[in-house]
This record gives C-alpha cells, sequence and structure tokens, in this order.
C-alpha cells in the first residue's frame, strides 16, 4: 500500500512521521517544497512537487490543509490523476458540505474519501496519540485502518461521509467552552495569590481535571503561548461551528464569546500562539 501525505503543518509532520515509522509512507508534498524536501530526506521517501504526480502514485493520499477552498483545491487536483479504487483521507477541519463536496468529485472518477478530522493537537501527532473522527463507508474504513491506527490510539467511525466533520464542530465547540473555563479559574486562583503549581496540581486530581489544564495550565500561568493548537484556526473553525448551529437553529453563547475574544486577539497579534492565550484577556498581566 503506496501512502502520501499533503500538508506538513504541525500537525501534518508529526503524522507523516508516524505513518514513516510504521513503514507505511512513501510520499509527501507541501506547497512550500524545501519543507516537503527536508522531511522526505529525514524519512527516507520522496517529495513531490507537485499534486498531481504524487496522486497518480500513491493507493491512499492523506491531506491535513488549513481551509475549505484549500482542501477543494487539493481534492480537484487529486481527481485529474489519481488510480481508480484509491482512497482519500482528508484529515483536516472544514465543514461537513465540504467533505461531502469533495467525496463527491472523487466519486465521479471512482475513488473513495473519508473525512477523519483528528484532535489531540500537535502533541498528539508527534506522539501517535490523536482521536480521528471519521466519515464515509464502513469497508474503506476497515480498508485503511492500518493508516489511521498509525497516528492515533482511538479510531471512530462515526457514519456516512460529512459526519466526522460534524463530530469535529463538536470537539470545537467543546474546546471554546473548556478554554474560557480554566482561563478564567486560573485568573481568578491568581487573584487569590495562590501557589499556581499547587492549585493546578490539586485541581488537576479532581473532578475539574480535563486534558487542557494538564497540558496548558503551567505553561499559560507562566506567560508562555506556543502552539499546540493555533487560535486563528479555532477562530476559523468556531465559524464553521456558528453557520452549522445556525441551519440548525440552536445558539451555542460560549463559542459566540470566544470567537469575538479570539477577534480582539488577532487584531493585537496573537493569532499564532495557542488558544490558550485567551488568559492574557482573562489576565492581563499576561
Amino acid at each position: 500500500m503506496q501512502v502520501g501525505f499533503i500538508g506538513l503543518g504541525a500537525m501534518g509532520i508529526g503524522m507523516a512521521t508516524n505513518l514513516a515509522k510504521a513503514k507505511l509512507l512513501a510520499g509527501v508534498y507541501n506547497r512550500t517544497a524545501s519543507k516537503a524536501q527536508a522531511l522526505a530526506t529525514e524519512l527516507n521517501v520522496t517529495a513531490y512537487t507537485d499534486i498531481a504526480t504524487l496522486a497518480a502514485d500513491m493507493d491512499v493520499l492523506l491531506s491535513c490543509v488549513s481551509a475549505d477552498s484549500d482542501v477543494l483545491e487539493v481534492i480537484k487536483l487529486i481527481a485529474t490523476t489519481a488510480k481508480t479504487g484509491a482512497i482519500v483521507i482528508d484529515m483536516s477541519t472544514v465543514s461537513s458540505e465540504t467533505a461531502k463536496q469533495a467525496a463527491s468529485l472523487l466519486q465521479a472518477k471512482g475513488i473513495a474519501f473519508l473525512d477523519a478530522p483528528v484532535s489531540g493537537g500537535v502533541e498528539g501527532a508527534i506522539n501517535g496519540s490523536l482521536s480521528i473522527m471519521v466519515g464515509g463507508e464502513a469497508s474503506i474504513v476497515e480498508t485503511v485502518r492500518p493508516v489511521l491506527e498509525a497516528m492515533s490510539s482511538r479510531i471512530i467511525h462515526v457514519g456516512e461521509v460529512g459526519s466526522g466533520q460534524a463530530t469535529k464542530a463538536v470537539n470545537q465547540v467543546m474546546c471554546a467552552g473548556i478554554n474560557q473555563a480554566v482561563t478564567e479559574a486560573l485568573m481568578f486562583a491568581a487573584a487569590q495569590n495562590l501557589p499556581m503549581e499547587k492549585v493546578l496540581a490539586a485541581v488537576a486530581g479532581g473532578a475539574a481535571g480535563n486534558w487542557f489544564l494538564d497540558k496548558r495550565g503551567s505553561t499559560m500561568t507562566n506567560g508562555t503561548f506556543a502552539p499546540g493548537f493555533k487560535l486563528a484556526l479555532h477562530h476559523k473553525d468556531l465559524h464553521i461551528c456558528q453557520t452549522m448551529a445556525a441551519q440548525a437553529g440552536i445558539s451555542i453563547p460560549l463559542s459566540d464569546m470566544t470567537v469575538i475574544a479570539y477577534q480582539q486577539l488577532m487584531a493585537d497579534g496573537f493569532g499564532d500562539e495557542d488558544i490558550s492565550a485567551l488568559y492574557r484577556l482573562k489576565n492581563p498581566k499576561r
């Protein structure tokens, strides 16, 4: 099984590396060719300078890019040259409608499609411990299960194409609420003049313990916001969630509030920081 990977951002590099460790990766492509070449040399795979050529050589193609328009651009290029019977797995975070559109474009060429967004941050991508939410045919999921297992600790087949992205939207709404709660609580702790490391240790072991507190609590309270998940990307994702909520006739006020806060932080130049940079607004000293 020849596997190619498209999109070597913060998440893509980790995922591609784990595929190489599993001896599955054959080729990579990135818009910045030098980045693809550097990783390809490190992993002893082929760096491709265009998507169409990569697609022609592979049985399975994975993509992890930033926006809906980028996904559709990649899919259209894949469709021009990919083999009949090839499988495309998009691991980006986009709308369910974009996933369905991508599937339709590929189906016309006899190419299968799965929408398989991930959660777990850069750490999960590096450690191969991502949670993958998959939409598409069950038989196709089973065919590529070894590929998905190389990058993850949990694979959930949710349902038809688009359901993976819908589930990721649930994840992003929840992340907004958790971010609001954790940053507010730690600001409250700082206002009580408590020893923050001891507070983090105490709270993490109780009912309020969570992944975000464990991974970001210490860094944010020390004023460090190196991106595990870029604030600007979560802002983009929450816009998708707002559209889906409006279509369903429901409100998501915590997400709406987070979008506004992120807009302020982006305007202040913090869009490339981790989403924990929300702490800057809760605690102006940071």
